[in-house]
């Protein structure tokens, strides 16, 4: 529980005050870590099955957006959150990738990321974890503030408060090495982010299955 408390609030908190969009996204991660431990403390079919999913789910959502991260420095060798104002102009695949990414990793309705905690608060309020589902709901606004921002400065800025790196945006072929598969892989997690939502309550079945063995029982019967 102290851990749980401990990643959430510092993970969140810290990543509120960074200016490079890698460490933003580092610290927000050990806040996620906090939220799946929510389900670790609860120690219930539910809690577990939660824990599964929301594990899942933040796979595909860090993979996403550090996939547009990496892309951003590939292409500008900047790493600085400042740097990505009026991105939307000059690159829609990376504003909208990242854009859904941040949005599913602060829980907004209706991606993926938000039916995972909400699995988890419902897992940790039927265990009467009062204390976790109360700091996970205070520290998940507080991730939706800088997930917003970022967001924010990517599409609301109009061509002439586009930052000096984004004015100098270059044009860089898929067909270069690597890049084909980078952007394979970010099509597919913002996918899965995006569409994990409206299937969360088969996945939250199939991760109950996982955790109870279920499948393995019925094809040893069979």
């Amino acid at each position: 529980t102290v851990l749980a408390v401990l990643s959430m609030v510092l993970g969140n908190v810290v990543a509120l005050a960074q200016t490079s969009m890698k460490r933003m996204l580092a610290y927000s991660s050990i806040g996620q870590a906090g939220f799946v431990m929510i389900g670790l403390v609860c120690g219930t079919e539910d809690g577990f099955a939660a824990m599964v999913l929301y594990m899942a789910a933040n796979l595909f959502m860090n993979l996403g957006a550090f996939a547009c991260i990496i892309l951003f420095s590939l292409r500008t060798g900047s790493d600085r959150i400042s740097d990505y104002a009026g991105l939307y102009q000059k690159d829609p695949l990376i504003t909208l990738g990242l854009s859904l990414c941040l949005l599913s990793l602060g829980g907004i309705p209706p991606m993926l990321g938000f039916f995972g905690k909400i699995y988890l608060f419902f897992a940790g309020w039927a265990d009467h974890q009062y204390l976790l589902v109360v700091v996970g709901l205070v520290t998940s606004v507080v991730s939706i503030y800088y997930y917003i921002s970022v967001i924010k400065m990517m599409v609301v800025k109009e061509p002439q408060e586009a930052s000096d790196v984004v004015k100098a945006y270059p044009t860089i072929s898929w067909s270069v090495a690597g890049l084909p598969a980078l952007r394979t892989a970010l099509v597919g997690c913002v996918i899965v982010t995006a569409v994990g939502g409206i299937l969360s309550n088969p996945l939250f079945t199939w991760a109950s299955q996982a955790v109870t063995g279920t499948p393995m029982l019925v094809q040893a019967i069979g």
